[in-house]
């Protein structure tokens, strides 16, 4: 069966409300494929709100829910439900959200989520995430921007698509800073991983993919593909031919 995924870089562009530049796009993800109620997974917000975790997940449940509302679409959150497997196989559509990436795969798998919602996204259902909810949707999390604040079982994530995403992606320099840029740390990854492929994406863009097809959306924002066996890391923009990163 087709794989139905929206995978955004970011929630937040300054100067907007959150997930503002990307409301109309989940929207009309939501109802293309008739998406009333989402399951929301909130374990990558972890300093959201003061007193612990499950304020910091209340108050993420509450800021989506409150964006989702807007086009129609109810939220309910894993961290509520005494069996968060269950609520997964009984989802119409599962939506990941962003912040430390860690922390977030630490309790998917703690939780038996990893593998349950790979199961059903792997079987069409919708599957939306941005930043870290984006992340985890490959492969493995290795091509996260977040700093290691606790150590998960296994690195590995949803695989549901082929290649590697790097969210909040920038080629900027700062000839101030003495440290490595995003392309350096990318291509130290690719070299002793020669066989993987990433997807670089900027802020304000997606990866949509229906029908088997996948594409760049968003504001016209090129992403960047690395690769050991190219010579040169290639550009693509919204409307390029990705199929073949599938």
């Amino acid at each position: 069966m087709n794989k139905n995924l929206l995978l955004i870089s970011n929630s937040t562009m300054r100067g907007e409300a959150y997930l503002g530049w990307c409301k109309v796009m989940i929207a009309d993800f939501c109802k293309r494929h008739n998406v009333k109620k989402v399951l929301f997974v909130p374990y990558a917000g972890v300093s959201l709100a003061e007193g612990g975790l499950n304020a910091s997940y209340a108050a993420y449940e509450a800021k989506v829910a409150g964006v989702f509302a807007e086009f129609g679409v109810k939220i309910e959150s894993t961290h509520r439900k005494k069996d968060p497997v269950k609520a997964v196989y009984e989802a119409q559509c599962v939506a990941v959200g962003g912040g430390n990436t860690f922390h977030l795969v630490k309790e998917l798998h703690r939780l038996g989520l990893m593998q349950a919602i790979s199961r059903r996204a792997g079987d069409g259902m919708p599957y939306m995430g941005w930043s870290a909810g984006s992340n985890v949707a490959g492969p493995t999390l290795c091509t996260t921007n977040d700093m290691p604040i606790v150590e998960p079982s296994s690195f590995d994530c949803m695989g549901l698509i082929p290649f590697q995403i790097n969210p909040h992606y920038t080629d900027f320099f700062d000839p101030k800073h003495g440290g490595e840029t995003r392309d350096d740390r990318i291509k130290e990854y690719i070299m002793v991983n020669p066989k993987a492929t990433v997807a670089a994406i900027r802020e304000a863009t997606a990866l949509l993919l229906e029908g088997g097809r996948l594409q760049l959306v968003g504001k016209p924002n090129k992403m960047k593909v690395f690769h050991r066996s190219m010579a040169e890391t290639r550009e693509f923009a919204p409307g390029d031919d990705l199929d073949f990163l599938l």
